[in-house]
C-alpha cells in the first residue's frame, strides 16, 4: 500500500482537505463545521493518511482548486488522481464528469448515455455521491432531469452546489468580450 498524506487548506468556500498517495490525489474534503471536523472526516475516509508537508504536485493541485473556487476558469484536468480505490463503473462516470467544462452542466441521464448505459441515471447519481474527489471530478456540474439541482453530497448540500456553479458561471461571463469594445 502506498503511504498517504493529508493536509487542510483554505478556499473561498471554507477550509478544505486533500489526501494523496505517490500516484496522485486520493480524495478531497469540502469544509466541515470547522477545521477539526474537516480533518476528522478526511482521516475517517483515509485512515492510513498522515498529516505531512505536501509534495509539489499536491501544492499545485491546492493552488488550482483555490483559484477555481475564486472564479478562475480552470478545468482541473491536469491534477493527477489515484484511482486504485474506484470501482470501474464509477471511474467511467468520473471520466465523463471530469470532461464537463466549468460553467457547463450535464444531467445524470446524459452522463449515463455518455458511458453507454442509458437508463442508468440513478446509478450515475450514486457514483457521484461516492465521488472522493469533489471539485476535481466536478459532480456539482451534473444536474437532475430538466436542469433541476438534484442532490449534492458535499458539505452544505445543494446550497454549496449552487454556489460553486455560480462562481464558475461568473468566470465564464468574465471571459466574454464587451459589446462595443475593442
Amino acid at each position: 500500500m502506498n503511504s498517504q498524506g493529508l493536509v487542510l487548506f483554505e478556499t473561498p468556500i471554507g477550509g478544505c482537505g486533500i489526501s494523496w498517495s505517490a500516484r496522485g490525489i486520493t480524495g478531497v474534503q469540502f469544509p466541515g463545521a470547522d477545521a477539526a471536523a474537516t480533518r476528522l472526516e478526511l482521516a475517517r475516509r483515509f485512515p492510513e493518511a498522515e498529516t505531512v508537508e505536501p509534495p509539489p504536485f499536491v501544492t499545485e493541485a491546492i493552488a488550482a482548486i483555490v483559484a477555481l473556487l475564486a472564479g478562475v476558469d480552470d478545468n482541473l484536468t491536469s491534477i493527477p488522481l489515484d484511482p486504485d480505490h474506484i470501482p470501474p463503473f464509477n471511474q467511467r462516470v468520473y471520466d465523463v464528469t471530469r470532461a464537463i467544462p466549468p460553467g457547463q452542466t450535464l444531467t445524470y441521464g446524459e452522463v449515463a448515455a455518455a458511458i453507454g448505459e442509458p437508463g442508468a441515471a440513478r446509478a450515475v447519481g450514486r457514483a457521484l455521491g461516492e465521488n472522493p474527489y469533489p471539485i476535481i471530478i466536478p459532480c456539482h456540474r451534473v444536474l437532475a432531469a430538466g436542469g433541476k439541482m438534484g442532490g449534492f453530497s458535499g458539505t452544505g448540500g445543494v446550497a454549496t452546489k449552487r454556489r460553486i456553479l455560480a462562481i464558475e458561471s461568473r468566470a465564464k461571463l468574465d471571459e466574454l468580450p464587451l459589446f462595443g469594445g475593442s
